[in-house]
């Protein structure tokens, strides 16, 4: 992204923030009724104040990733716009949050929790509102009126936002019903059907199309601004036809072929091996629109001023200014402050003054890493979980002498998601420990559970104590390039395996992360449509991991169930039980919980209240 003016991005923080607390309230007409009840809908759109703050509440719907763990009075209520799914996949395990034992309890249609069905359709109706009636309204100052030019720009925002938020729908529950009319919520006739699969993918990609002409090539002000760019647009679109080219919405969930509405119209398509096609010529027009606007955020700080893989990664996700591999991202984050409330207070340890210790990562996750050389654990001779590092076994630098073996030689990407048992902390520099007696034991409520702490996204600078920075501003990132060249291979091995920009498209990926290309150490993958789409599932686990992309990948791949990613059952981490710093002691595989997953999870359930009071709607499979 392009240099960001930091006023701009504080006074759009603020107004989104309040816009989105006033959301929660009883709306007239989309319009907080702090606003006066008593307006009408030609009052709202010939004011320009209200004009704006309307418009800005549609914007309210956008996924805050930032939002993983926080929950109740102090940080809100976790939603299925934020980032609860890093803790309802096998990345993490959150101690705090109504996340946090939905993994282990499992839910129910009724009891569901992280559904985005009411409040993205209240927003899709406001879009609908704002498309219908906004206008140019008079002047009454020099600055204070909305002109044609700008009525004509905010409806076009508002079009792309009703197609978005239909996308976020069908991501999480399939088949959706279509509104793009304004609908009267007073209206006796509100029952709606399910439009089926194609019929909803068509609306939206139309609909994405129709909106790239009017809006702008790069962000608003050269800011972190929220408002989308045509980038955003025919990214969104490639990636919802990369999600209906998947088995999960093309013919590959037996029990939901059989979903049909109660006029025996049905849902889901057959398999159709031509949409990987559609998806890849999509995912070729994002990245040709890309090319010199976008690109892998890469720093050159390394001795004598070669590439630093370490430094790019983590900063990746700090800097803001000059920061091209964001394509998309939301100003509203809730990083917080470390002494006070945030997701940065809750990755920070509570030896390391009022830390809460919050997030902590699998074991899984943890063995989904590869080593330095590229290769996974179970092939790489570089692995191994005998014993301690000793001098000179690290070259890089990146761990200490007496290392848990297990933790050394890995990817970089490792050391800036993971945080292990007596790593260093950020500037005090203190050794963290979790084993029982540690201060980060499982003693107390908000503990890791796992023996690690998730690093990822977490600011380094920030500190409660002295003069230190105790919060850092940085935007949640929803789509970043990285992301997209990985579906860009995907999509490329799923219409033909020969095609060589599978390995270019990895490659630029890894070579980022500071491993070596897979078109080096596996030149065999060529044409191997299995293994390859092995390896691009691994790569995309780790390169995106935690960001709240794993829980939909692993469902639209139809992997839920299978080995290697099984999203139920023994969940593990190291021992946190056992105060003995040995191997057969904290350092021991150990399964701090059983998770629940079945079938029906592969899609999320309506919301049992909606489906018992429609004549219309009809259930997803099996719940």
């Amino acid at each position: 992204m392009r240099k960001i003016s930091s006023k701009y991005i504080k006074i759009l923080f603020i107004t989104v923030l309040m816009i989105s607390v006033q959301s929660c309230k009883k709306n007239y007409l989309g319009v907080s009724e702090q606003l006066a009840p008593e307006l009408t809908t030609e009052k709202v759109f010939s004011n320009p104040s209200l004009v704006r703050q309307y418009y800005a509440n549609i914007f309210s719907g956008m996924p805050n990733t930032s939002f993983i763990c926080i929950d109740g009075s102090s940080g809100g209520n976790m939603t299925g716009i934020h980032n609860p799914w890093t803790s309802m996949s096998d990345e993490t395990k959150a101690a705090q949050g109504n996340s946090r034992n939905i993994a282990t309890n499992g839910y129910n249609a009724g009891s569901a929790q992280f559904g985005r069905w009411i409040s993205l359709y209240k927003l899709i109706r406001q879009a609908n509102v704002f498309i219908e009636n906004a206008k140019a309204t008079p002047v009454s100052s020099a600055t204070d009126f909305i002109s044609e030019e700008d009525a004509i720009k905010m409806k076009n925002v508002a079009r792309f936002f009703r197609a978005y938020y239909h996308y976020l729908l069908f991501e999480e529950y399939g088949p959706i019903p279509i509104m793009n009319k304004p609908i009267d919520p007073s209206s006796p006739d509100l029952d709606f059907a399910r439009n089926s699969v194609d019929e909803v993918v068509n609306f939206i990609s139309d609909e994405l199309t129709a909106t790239v002409p009017g809006l702008d090539n790069v962000p608003l002000n050269s800011s972190v601004a929220a408002v989308p760019t045509k980038g955003v647009a025919l990214a969104v679109k490639a990636k919802l036809l990369v999600i209906a080219a998947s088995p999960l919405y093309n013919g590959g969930f037996t029990e939901a072929m059989a979903l049909k509405n109660k006029d025996g119209k049905v849902l889901f398509p057959t398999t159709n091996a031509a949409k990987w096609q559609t998806a890849k010529t999509a995912l070729e027009d994002f990245l040709t629109f890309a090319n010199g606007k976008f690109d892998l955020f890469k720093l050159n700080t390394g001795p004598g001023g070669t590439y630093n893989p370490d430094e790019s990664l983590y900063r990746l996700f700090i800097d803001v200014d000059n920061n091209k591999e964001i394509i998309w991202a939301n100003p509203t984050a809730t990083w917080g402050r470390v002494n006070e409330d945030g997701t940065d207070r809750r990755l920070t340890p509570r030896t390391e003054r009022t830390g809460f210790a919050g997030v902590g990562v699998t074991q899984e996750l943890v063995d989904a890493f590869p080593m330095i050389d590229g290769l996974p654990i179970n092939e790489s001779p570089l692995y191994s979980e005998n014993g301690f590092s000793v001098a000179g076994e690290d070259p890089s630098g990146r761990t200490d002498v007496g290392t848990f073996r297990m933790w050394v030689k890995r990817d970089p990407r490792f050391y800036q998601t993971v945080f292990y048992q007596n790593r260093k902390w950020p500037i005090s520099n203190a050794q963290i420990q979790f084993q029982k007696g540690s201060g980060n034991d499982n003693s107390a409520a908000d503990n890791p559970y796992t023996g690690y702490l998730l690093y990822k996204r977490f600011a380094r600078n920030v500190r409660n104590e002295g003069t230190n920075p105790t919060s850092q501003f940085r935007p949640a990132i929803i789509f970043r390039l990285a992301e997209f060249y990985l579906l860009y291979a995907e999509a490329c091995n799923e219409v033909n395996p020969g095609d060589p920009n599978i390995f270019i498209y990895l490659d630029k990926v890894r070579d980022r992360a500071g491993i070596p290309k897979l078109s080096v150490i596996k030149p065999g993958l060529m044409g191997d449509k299995a293994g390859f789409r092995k390896a691009i599932q691994a790569e995309s686990r780790v390169e995106l991991a935690t960001e709240g992309q794993r829980y939909f990948d692993v469902r639209r791949w139809m992997i839920a169930d299978q080995a290697g990613s099984m999203q139920g059952g023994a969940t593990t981490g190291m021992n946190m039980n056992s105060s003995q710093l040995t191997i057969g002691g904290f350092y021991t595989r150990t399964t701090f919980e059983t998770r629940i997953f079945n079938r029906a999870m592969y899609l999320y359930p309506l919301p049992l209240a909606e489906v018992q009071k429609s004549k219309l709607l009809v259930q997803n499979p099996l719940w």
